[in-house]
């Protein structure tokens, strides 16, 4: 008995009734701190302030309202726990809203940021540039100047109108017109770039060599030849 008794009394045996002790319950008003402190963290206000201060507002809204219609303290320990799980779930739930905000967001700068700008460069000069990045395992960079050098090359080749500032979206819909049988590629190598430049995903030698792909056959690819009306 006195055995036990030391034990329990050494730090070692006090940790391990510490540990095993049942968890305090949790009354509505701690609930209530618990969320309002992990509402006020800065990863829930990152996004512009007009749009993230209507959602936590209203979040807050609700959860008070939850605790408000709360049971007392001394029933209050299981609903503490259970206002808690609810927390986790809104809180997931905000997360999805901040980035389906942030990857619309992204979505609009891709499709305002022009491909290429009016410098006189080549078609070469950006796959000379592309390989250089890949080289070196930069694949963003390597995905965007092998890209370039599509644009470039359909320009140099008056399959689409030479136009600075054209973006990625704008390229494959054009491209894709004049050149029918790899309308779907062009669509595909642009999301490839999307995702990398805009949608926040790593760029890797898998997506840079389907760029590389794409680059070869649209140069080996002529456009379709234009229907005339008949005549009369």
């Amino acid at each position: 008995m006195d055995g036990a008794r030391a034990a329990s009394a050494s730090p070692a045996g006090m940790a391990t009734v510490i540990l095993n002790a049942p968890a305090p319950p949790v009354g509505r008003d701690a609930a209530r701190e618990l969320a309002r402190r992990e509402l006020n963290k800065p990863i829930y206000h990152r996004d512009e302030p007009s749009f993230l201060d209507r959602i936590i507002n209203k979040i807050n809204d609700w959860l008070s309202r939850l605790f408000d219609h709360t049971p007392g303290e001394h029933a209050g320990s299981g609903w503490g726990w259970t206002a808690l799980v609810v927390l986790v779930v809104v809180l997931i739930l905000v997360a999805a809203a901040i980035w389906w905000r942030v990857g619309n967001l992204r979505r609009s700068a891709a499709e305002r940021t022009g491909l290429l700008d009016d410098t006189h460069t080549t078609a070469e000069d950006h796959r000379t540039a592309a390989e250089r990045h890949a080289a070196a395992g930069e694949w963003p960079e390597a995905i965007r100047e092998r890209l370039r050098a599509i644009a470039r090359d359909l320009e140099e080749r008056v399959i689409v109108e030479p136009r600075p500032g054209r973006t990625a979206d704008e390229l494959a819909a054009e491209a894709g017109a004049a050149l029918p049988d790899h309308a779907e590629e062009l669509a595909a190598g642009v999301r490839t770039f999307d995702d990398v430049w805009y949608g926040g995903r790593q760029g890797d030698a898998e997506g840079y060599q389907r760029l590389v792909d794409l680059d070869r056959r649209v140069r080996a690819a002529r456009p379709a030849p234009l229907v005339s009306g008949s005549t009369t």
